[in-house]
């Protein structure tokens, strides 16, 4: 493990964006300690260390917080500099990393507004979701040109392996909500292929919720938000 004075990841079990913080740190060998957080009824400690936003995650690395995931993945990429590097030092490449990344949380927004509608609506929504995900398909070719993601011992995840999977990574729990699994390896044989490499890397195994106790929680988000019939 990679030497540390002191981290601590103030996050929840649940919440996409905890899990792509915890996952960057385990993939550089971060020794941390993790505080899970009730945000039905938030710590005075993450209101302190994250005033202007009060969500999850926030990074504590020698009593100074960091916060938002995105921000949280570069702080420890370029604070703890030992491979493996988690951003390429290619400018260029950063930054197209830096749209996909940006790219797949607005399509992952949709998928969130996707769960809470239903009928005519939600169908509409999806359709519109399918056509950007066939967008990601087809663009995601640049970044893995010759052949299907893979990782090993040698090859780990990197930034935008941590964000996709953080946010698609478990798609298919919410099958039953969304009329069928979203991501299919027929419509999409590189997304698929990459959700499961990842599923085969020893971090993400750690960071991944029980897919039965997120299917309660989807069912509980779903209730909570859809609008009451009239």
């Amino acid at each position: 493990m990679a030497e540390t004075s002191s981290v601590k990841l103030h996050g929840m079990w649940a919440c996409p964006s905890a899990m792509r913080a915890k996952l960057a740190l385990k993939i550089k060998g971060i020794d941390y300690e993790h505080i899970e957080e009730d945000l039905a009824n938030k710590s005075e400690l993450l209101l302190q260390y994250n005033p202007v936003h009060k969500k999850v995650p926030v990074l504590v690395h020698d009593g100074l917080p960091i916060a938002e995931s995105l921000v949280i993945i570069e702080y420890i990429d370029e604070t703890w500099t030992n491979p493996p590097h988690l951003l390429p030092q290619d400018p260029y490449l950063r930054a197209k990393l830096r749209f996909w990344a940006a790219y797949f949380q607005l399509v992952f927004e949709m998928m969130r507004k996707t769960l809470i509608l239903e009928g005519e609506a939600q169908k509409n929504m999806l359709n519109e979701l399918l056509e950007k995900l066939d967008v990601a398909e087809e663009g995601i070719k640049e970044i893995y040109p010759n052949s299907v993601p893979s990782f090993s011992e040698d090859v780990n995840p990197g930034y935008l392996d941590i964000v996709f999977y953080s946010l698609f990574g478990t798609h298919e729990v919410a099958k039953d909500f969304l009329g069928g699994v979203l991501i299919t390896p027929e419509r999409y044989p590189l997304l698929t292929s990459w959700i499961m490499a990842m599923k085969q890397v020893p971090q993400v195994i750690e960071v991944t919720p029980p897919s039965a106790k997120l299917l309660g929680f989807l069912q509980y988000f779903r209730q909570k938000y859809l609008p009451p019939k009239a």
